[in-house]
């Protein structure tokens, strides 16, 4: 009877036990159904929210220049954040640690804050604990707004510092209770790069940007999967939705990037400065709409200087590259490829005469003038050239291309210059050029063509020819990119590329070069050219925003172009510049661009060793002896020593002139004098030292111009009474 008992009672137990499980399991299943059937869309839409899989980006790859100085940079900076309710910190690591760290902390939060009133305010976050501790949200409500209610009291994080350097960081993370570390410490440190410019708004344009929402720009938005490297996955959790703050939910070292591959570009850090310092000060005195210069290596295409600067209501800006997307009437500068035609197809020589008519013509009741009034009837097709005449170079193309069946043949030709092909340059946004088809032809387009209208081009693809005439014939591909690294070794090398082995006979390319430096000797840059060496090039005078009404053109300004290479004998470089709606002073290409091509022929001359010989190397092509240079003693018997210049003579004077002795071989040291108390000579003298001696004579000095001093405004002896000012011209 016992044992039956004792049998029942197990059994009783069993059951209770089995009923338990039973109940346990129909609720357990019941639960799962209900989050799977009537809440799971509900709770993976919540999860979703708040810890989700996001894609961590790598460092970005550095842009550099071939001698390896960064252009544009990928600097680690670190979002700051503190979490009072972090789920591994102790109320006592929080009560023993918050006076020192909120005595450390103050200074980056908010000068307007004290250590106690920030320890208060931490403290009252520390209780708060919004989302430990938070009902749950309506799910009606979205959960930004229903943040945004909530921040209204309560926040669960402290925003410290945004964008702070591994440095702060590391300082930051030694302070009290943020030593603990993340969890037990409550910090918060976002990792994130910052794209850096070392050498600020240079070249801004053409390094360009990759920014969310936004086109892609310059070499950083054309090769952005080479520069970005990989981006790997990352669990990341929501910290607060009105921030959009999220934090890796493990530790984010576990993860291993990537980082892209470095670009190494053309430029040249010291043309770029050149370049753009040259250009700035020509649109600020010009007062100009807008401006670009291009420096290109004449044997290989490598660009190495780019400048766009335009007006903004914050002063000049890279806000657009207009010597590659912007497609415009270049004006006289194109009268290269109209002279070119005639010479490539034997239809004249430069000796050949030419109708002028006093600079006025007319084609089909639309009158065509020379950009000044001269009483030249005729001329040599040479100095129609130089002197840039429109009636001289329009007459020609029209006798030899006017008929119907001869059209063709001077479209052909300009295409054989690759006029109407783009330069497929490393950068999105190339305009492509504009060359009329012959059916597409007024009776107007082939003479106003000839000059540089009814035809498009950007600055960069009319740049393209002078340097093939530079470069003798050879047509050269511009470029900007030289090499892809990766942590310093090569993966790709960009060669240069030849686009056309000869774009005319030698014959042709030889004319045209005489005829670019003819420009430079007698021409409309005649006032351009310095003794220190030769350069060659064409000016150019386009009306822009015009209009044609009942044969008279209204005007709405005009742009001022200047392209040729350096020195002439052995180009090294060719350049372009162009500045758009000068308002202030001369509208011309000789006197607007041209001295920005000049200002930067000079600095590159006195800056770049490759543009000298060695002056006792007997082989010299353009250096001479420095005959007629005049300076203060110490400097000039300093260079003569130095160079080895074979000398003789003396001064007792503070100033010094060179002169070449007869058979040129050697120098005379001879006495420059400089009278006291009346107005000195500063005729030859560099700028430097025009301005010791006129402001040492009680001067004031106004100067225009670059080189040395062609020409002063008061006559050297005239008696110094009072204030006076002089200007002094430099050439």
């Amino acid at each position: 009877m016992a044992g039956t008992l004792i049998k029942n009672e197990v059994l009783l137990r069993v059951y209770i036990v089995l009923g338990v499980l039973v109940l346990v399991a129909m609720f357990v299943f019941f639960q799962a159904v209900k989050i799977n059937v009537q809440d799971g869309e509900r709770l993976r839409t919540t999860g979703e929210t708040f810890i989700k899989e996001m894609y961590v980006k790598a460092e970005r790859g550095n842009v550099m220049t071939e001698e390896g100085e960064l252009i544009a940079t990928s600097l680690p900076v670190f979002d700051i954040a503190f979490d009072p309710n972090s789920r591994g910190m102790t109320q006592e690591d929080f009560d023993l640690n918050i006076d020192s760290l909120a005595n450390r902390l103050a200074p980056h939060v908010d000068l307007a804050f004290t250590s106690g009133g920030l320890r208060n305010y931490l403290q009252q976050k520390r209780k708060e604990a919004l989302v430990q501790n938070v009902e749950e949200p309506d799910m009606a409500v979205t959960l930004q707004q229903y943040f945004k209610q909530k921040r209204a009291d309560s926040t669960q994080f402290v925003m410290i510092k945004k964008g702070v350097s591994i440095a702060e960081k590391e300082q930051i993370e030694q302070y009290p209770l943020f030593n603990k570390g993340q969890f037990r410490g409550g910090l918060i440190a976002t990792p994130r790069f910052m794209r850096a410019r070392p050498y600020g708004i240079l070249a801004q344009r053409t390094i360009g940007y990759v920014r969310p929402n936004i086109t892609p720009v310059g070499l950083e938005g054309k090769f952005d999967n080479i520069l970005s490297g990989e981006a790997e996955k990352q669990v990341m959790r929501l910290v607060d939705p009105v921030e959009n703050l999220w934090i890796p939910a493990g530790e984010f070292d576990a993860i291993q990037l990537e980082r892209g591959a470095d670009l190494v570009t053309t430029l040249d850090i010291d043309l770029q400065e050149i370049t753009e310092t040259a250009l700035l000060r020509a649109l600020n005195y010009h007062d100009a709409e807008w401006g670009t210069a291009i420096v290109m290596e004449v044997k290989t295409g490598k660009i190495r200087s780019i400048a766009n600067l335009g007006r903004t209501d914050k002063g000049w800006w890279e806000t657009y590259n207009f010597a590659i997307g912007r497609a415009v009437e270049p004006g006289s500068i194109f009268k290269l490829a109209s002279i070119m035609t005639l010479l490539e197809d034997g239809l004249v020589s430069l000796e050949d005469s030419v109708f002028l008519n006093k600079g006025v013509t007319e084609y089909y009741g639309e009158e065509m003038r020379d950009s000044y009034r001269h009483s030249l009837d005729s001329s040599t097709v040479r100095r129609a050239f130089e002197i840039s005449s429109n009636v001289g170079i329009s007459s020609l193309v029209t006798q030899y291309y006017g008929q119907k069946d001869k059209q063709d043949n001077f479209l052909k030709r300009l295409k054989s210059f690759k006029l109407h092909l783009k330069n497929n340059i490393e950068i999105n946004g190339e305009a492509p050029p504009v060359l009329k088809e012959v059916e597409q032809w007024s009776g107007t387009t082939l003479p106003w063509m000839s000059i540089g209208y009814e035809v498009q081009v950007t600055p960069l693809q009319m740049l393209t020819l002078y340097n093939a005439v530079a470069n003798n014939g050879m047509m050269m591909k511009p470029y900007l990119v030289t090499e892809i690294q990766h942590h310093g070794e090569t993966q790709k090398v960009f060669k240069p590329t030849m686009l056309s082995q000869s774009i005319a006979s030698r014959k042709t390319i030889a004319q045209a070069q005489q005829l670019l430096e003819g420009v430079v000797l007698r021409g409309t840059a005649d006032d351009l050219k310095t003794s220190r060496y030769n350069f060659a090039g064409k000016t150019g005078t386009a009306q822009v925003d015009y209009r044609r009404v009942r044969g008279r053109t209204r005007v709405g300004g005009y742009q001022a172009s200047f392209a040729g290479y350096f020195p002439a004998e052995r180009p090294l470089y060719s350049c372009i510049v162009i500045i758009n709606k000068p308002s202030r002073g001369q509208i011309y290409g000789g006197e607007v661009a041209g001295p920005v091509f000049r200002e930067i022929a000079d600095k590159t001359f006195a800056s770049k060793i490759d543009m000298h010989e060695a002056v006792n190397s007997g082989q010299a092509q353009y250096a001479s002896m420095p005959d007629k240079s005049i300076g203060a003693k110490g400097d000039i018997n300093y260079l003569l020593n130095e160079l080895g210049l074979p000398h003789y003579g003396g001064t007792r004077s503070n100033w010094a002139v060179l002169e070449e002795t007869e058979d040129r071989d050697s120098l005379i040291v001879k006495t420059r004098y400089m009278k006291e108390d009346v107005v000195p000579n500063v005729v030859g003298l560099g700028l430097r030292d025009a301005l010791f001696v006129l402001e040492n004579a009680g001067l004031k000095t106004k100067v225009s111009g670059v080189g040395k001093v062609v020409e002063q405004s008061i006559r050297s002896g005239t008696p110094i009474t009072g204030e006076r000012t002089i200007t002094i011209r430099l050439r």
